[in-house]
């Protein structure tokens, strides 16, 4: 599967001063894969180095964090030779021995010339008691696969390339919206992580029994999360990332205007009241990556942060796959784009996973009455977008935040077929265009 990642790598192969590279990213988005495929296809030679699979390349790090040093020793274990000039060294789960973590910053002094990368669990490495080598790695962040590279896996690349041709000013005629609808449809229900995709785009000559099949795998996704909370961070703790993380999707049916609420802390988690009291919760889902923490701002003016405030913000979960799975909302259901309470919501959050893929600066902009889903920070402006999940494309909103402010164009994202514009300061757009806001 083609991953959007490998440019960025790419990137970094070929910068003459790169600094050792650590791949961030909640559990099975692809990490292992990515960088493996990247390894095979730009080097001479790479090396995992495994530390769940191999506890004793653990070993090697017990001693001094001598670069020269480890480097022997690990070529020792595997009983291959590694070239520090032409090979690809991948500390994988890294995790598992967080000592590897601090070492990069020794490689990054000593043996500036090796290719090294990692990666692991999120949550293993921000509750690592070890040392985190700030300003001496480089950092890609990885989300689950975008609608884009849920194309280019699927069974027609012409699609998938048409898709990538298309911009705010070049739309789809209609009926080549129809069968982008058709997909993004069931991209909802599938989502983005890639044993889901896989599975999935294997069997869909049989779409009933392909949707059964990736709902049986996002269930086992949600258990090795829920499993993981509980490894790092102790039984009480993760009985409290899981209640909040399975309550997030039951938080939906309280709000019937077609638009994601605002988080409310009562009753997330019994026995907890207040943001005091569930913010290293929050925090903890956050660092995890299983989480997109959405502030509200009551301002359209940048930075965002200066009008936000720190308990007022909006969650999502990081693939809409996952939120059906959570919310036991049959495949059948969203393939029929009958969402129930959960309307509305579910386009949001696919706009918010595009966003955050993309490292957009995004908020939610509320005042009085008024609110817009997304302002994303843009050539010094914030620019509106409104998500509509239907047809229905009147916003009152949307036009108040343009006449305060005047931003210089503004979006409004939905399920309406797409008619030719040319620019023009409102700007119509299917949802699954949400990535193509600025091409």
């Amino acid at each position: 599967m083609q991953r959007s990642i490998q440019a960025a790598l790419e990137q970094w192969r070929v910068r003459p001063q790169r600094k050792p590279l650590v791949v961030l990213g909640a559990r099975q988005v692809g990490k292992t894969y990515a960088l493996e495929q990247f390894g095979r296809r730009s080097f001479s030679a790479s090396h995992i180095i495994n530390f769940e699979q191999n506890p004793r390349f653990g070993d090697v790090f017990k001693g001094s964090l001598e670069p020269d040093r480890i480097l022997q020793e690990l070529a020792l274990v595997q009983g291959r030779p590694i070239d520090a000039s032409t090979d690809f060294v991948f500390f994988d789960e890294i995790q598992e021995c967080p000592r590897a973590l601090t070492a990069l910053k020794y490689f990054a002094e000593q043996m500036p010339t090796l290719a090294i990368c990692a990666a692991g669990s999120l949550l293993g490495v921000h509750l690592s008691d070890v040392s985190y080598p700030v300003g001496k790695v480089e950092e890609l962040k990885m989300m689950p696969m975008t609608f884009e590279e849920f194309l280019l896996a699927g069974p027609d690349p012409a699609l998938a390339t048409h898709f990538q041709k298309l911009s705010a000013t070049n739309l789809p005629s209609e009926a080549v919206h129809g069968v982008l609808w058709r997909e993004f449809t069931i991209y909802l229900a599938v989502g983005g992580m890639p044993e889901v995709v896989a599975a999935f785009q294997s069997l869909r000559s049989d779409l009933w029994g392909a949707c059964e099949e990736a709902r049986k795998i996002q269930e086992r996704l949600t258990t090795n999360h829920l499993a993981d909370m509980a490894k790092h961070c102790g039984k009480q703790n993760a009985m409290h990332l899981e209640r909040l993380w399975q309550n997030i999707p039951a938080q939906l049916s309280r709000d019937q205007s077609g638009s994601a609420p605002k988080f409310a802390f009562k009753e997330a988690i019994p026995g907890l009241r207040g943001y005091e009291r569930m913010a290293g919760v929050i925090d903890w889902l956050q660092a995890a990556g299983l989480i997109l923490r959405h502030p509200i701002v009551n301002s359209g003016h940048l930075p965002f942060a200066a009008h936000a405030k720190e308990n007022f913000f909006k969650l999502f979960v990081f693939d809409t796959g996952l939120l059906g799975a959570l919310s036991r909302l049959p495949m059948a259901n969203i393939l029929r784009q009958d969402y129930g309470s959960y309307k509305g919501y579910y386009a949001e959050n696919f706009v918010a996973q595009e966003f955050h893929a993309l490292g957009w600066q995004t908020a939610c902009w509320r005042e009085g009455q008024a609110e817009v889903e997304f302002l994303c920070e843009h050539e010094g402006w914030a620019i509106p977008v409104e998500v509509k999940s239907g047809q229905v494309t009147q916003s009152k909103s949307l036009a108040s935040f343009q006449a305060k402010y005047q931003p210089p164009c503004s979006f409004l994202l939905s399920g309406k077929v797409p008619r030719g514009q040319a620019g023009g300061a409102k700007r119509h757009l299917p949802l699954y265009m949400a990535s193509k806001l600025w091409s």
